[in-house]
């Protein structure tokens, strides 16, 4: 078979043809049209994307900028307020600032968060991109993280409660009902306590359904003094009074006593007894330090006075009375007798002489 014949046989529109110029032409002056009539529209919106941006970047520094001005402002009050009196009734200059620091960081997170998600939702509308599926897509996406994670949502927003409502902080002696001990570390989903054997707690801020902080504000010691139900009362009042008086000018009492020592009078009357009620207001913490010290000084005074303290043993009023050795004997009875007329009653019949 000739070459010719092969040639004749193939399909003409198979074979590839070279473009021309004029096609090039056409195909530059497409081009050219095409970026004429859309230049203005992708111009305007790489404009607005760039103003969106600008915009966000503006208002994210100048949020941050004020949250860290109103921080410094509340280190600068607490460092005025430190050695004052209204210092001592506060919480102390490291525990607000480090309050202050971890409510910064919330808030600036927070901000971050909140004009950046924004901006970037705006850049995907700028470009008509349908924000709907997407939105939807995260709310999915929210609820399951939401119930998966719950108690981690749930620790990390009581832990922003709690440092906002300034609950407790680091140094304060707190009863968290799952735990008790001295604050460590204050954290926003953790919080450490050191307890009394020096362990050391983890307990979940979700966890805490209650809190007691025995180290804000002041305190109280109260101490109960046992006598004897005959003791002169004066005479205690007097011996308790005195004892407060002097415990009030010594080192280092005067400090951590907030008040003076009062005698509140008779707690319980019994007839073994009397219990007389102590109290004093103390600094934070320091109430059980204060109650020893006071029952030591009371404890001498009262030997000193001679005023003994009873209690735990009860008093035997009166002597069990002795007992009659005949009690338990019956009287006598009267059948006992031959010659008694209930004898001679109860006397068989004799039979009659024939």
């Amino acid at each position: 078979m000739s070459l010719s014949v092969l040639l004749s046989a193939a399909d003409p529109g198979e074979a590839p043809t070279a473009p021309t110029l004029q096609d090039a032409q056409e195909s530059a002056t497409n081009a050219a049209s095409w970026v004429e009539e859309n230049w203005s529209t992708w111009l305007a919106i790489g404009l607005r994307v760039l103003l969106i941006l600008v915009i966000a970047a503006v208002l994210r520094v100048a949020i941050r900028r004020a949250i860290t001005k109103l921080i410094d402002r509340m280190n600068r009050t607490a460092s005025a307020v430190d050695g004052t009196a209204l210092g001592g009734l506060l919480v102390n200059v490291e525990r607000r600032r480090q309050r202050s620091h971890a409510i910064g960081s919330v808030l600036r997170s927070v901000a971050s968060f909140l004009i950046m998600g924004t901006a970037a939702l705006m850049v995907l509308a700028t470009f008509e991109i349908n924000l709907a599926p997407l939105l939807a897509s995260a709310g999915v996406a929210g609820v399951a993280i939401g119930f998966g994670a719950r108690n981690l949502v749930t620790d990390f927003l009581s832990g922003v409660f709690m440092i906002l409502e300034d609950q407790y902080g680091v140094g304060d002696t707190v009863d968290a009902g799952v735990a008790s001990g001295e604050v460590i570390e204050v954290g926003l989903r953790v919080t450490k306590l050191r307890g009394d054997n020096g362990e050391i707690w983890y307990v979940r801020n979700g966890e805490v359904k209650r809190i007691g902080n025995l180290s804000q504000g002041w305190a109280t010691a109260g101490v109960d003094v046992t006598v004897r139900p005959d003791e002169d009362l004066e005479k205690v009042r007097r011996t308790l009074l005195a004892v407060g008086e002097e415990m009030s000018k010594d080192e280092p009492w005067n400090e951590r006593l907030w008040g003076p020592i009062e005698v509140l009078g008779l707690d319980s009357v019994q007839l073994d007894s009397m219990v007389v009620r102590v109290s004093a207001k103390t600094m934070p913490g320091k109430a059980l330090s204060v109650e020893r010290e006071l029952r030591w000084r009371i404890k001498l005074a009262f030997d000193a006075a001679d005023i003994p303290i009873v209690g735990g043993i009860p008093v035997q009023l009166e002597a069990e009375q002795e007992t009659d050795p005949t009690a338990g004997v019956a009287p006598p009875s009267a059948y006992s007798s031959s010659s008694s007329p209930q004898s001679e009653r109860a006397a068989p019949i004799a039979p009659p002489v024939k």
